[in-house]
């Protein structure tokens, strides 16, 4: 699955990627969810090790265009850890207070403490995305960013925080039968958002947006991941693989117990 990492300094194209593929289980959507399911159970193990060791960190970014998958990502691979140690945060419409600061302000607050697993649904990237794409912010401002966010994710992986980045990469046809999956369901109407369709006509633009910051920011130590996503099992099964490979990398083990335990007798 490397195939789908970014390495840094290569510039992206994202037609090149196949938002359909499923090639490293040959379409086997069975076999898929059951290496999923074992994935699942061995992401639990490692997390505890990771909350019981107070030592490491773990940042999960998600990205995507809208109906992209992050929630679902979210509890499909995430769904069998500790919720003790484990927190999504969400990255809305600035606040006035947010706005007063700077942009990376409020998320530097989020970031994971020691022991932590922290989950960002939408992320820092909405600054070099939405006020790209909208002109929020002109372009001699958004551009500097790239830089800033290099450094912000360096000084994170520097102090012990292991990084990863997800683009959930979907067809804009798959989008559009999600969108109307939403409107045909009743018990999917809550998710539909008129809003998601002036977005859809700015699907062009989100493309360049994004394959611009998956090529400046792709680095050794904050790597983004082109994950397949029309197809749901494929794309939690990308990201249940790279979420166990980086943590079973940091060879973690439980804290030594405390001593003289043989001497407790629990009455």
């Amino acid at each position: 699955m490397d195939r789908y990492r970014i390495k840094p300094g290569h510039k992206v194209r994202l037609d090149r990627f196949d938002p359909a593929d499923t090639s490293a289980f040959d379409g086997d959507k069975a076999r898929g969810q059951k290496r999923l399911l074992k994935l699942s159970e061995k992401l639990a193990d490692l997390q505890e090790l990771l909350w019981a060791g107070q030592r490491h960190r773990l940042l999960i970014v998600l990205q995507g265009m809208d109906t992209a998958g992050k929630d679902g990502t979210i509890r499909h691979v995430f769904g069998y850890v500790n919720p003790q140690g484990c927190r999504v945060a969400n990255f809305k419409v600035p606040t006035l207070t947010e706005l007063a600061h700077d942009y990376l302000w409020r998320v530097h607050q989020q970031v994971p403490g020691a022991g932590e697993l922290v989950i960002f649904n939408r992320s820092h990237y909405e600054d070099v995305l939405v006020v790209r794409v909208h002109g929020l912010v002109p372009p001699a401002v958004w551009k500097k960013r790239y830089d800033h966010i290099n450094a912000f994710e360096k000084l994170l992986a520097d102090t012990g925080t292991t990084v990863l980045k997800f683009f959930l990469h979907i067809s804009k046809e798959e989008q559009r039968q999600r969108l109307q999956e939403r409107l045909d369901d009743k018990q999917k109407n809550w998710k539909f958002n008129v809003g998601d369709l002036a977005e859809r006509k700015l699907w062009s633009k989100y493309v360049e947006a994004y394959q611009d910051a998956l090529s400046k920011t792709s680095t050794p130590w904050a790597p983004w991941i082109v994950v397949p996503s029309d197809h749901k099992w494929y794309r939690n099964l990308v990201i249940a693989h790279h979420v166990t490979r980086a943590l079973r990398k940091l060879n973690m083990a439980f804290p030594p117990a405390a001593p003289d335990l043989e001497n407790v007798v629990v009455r």
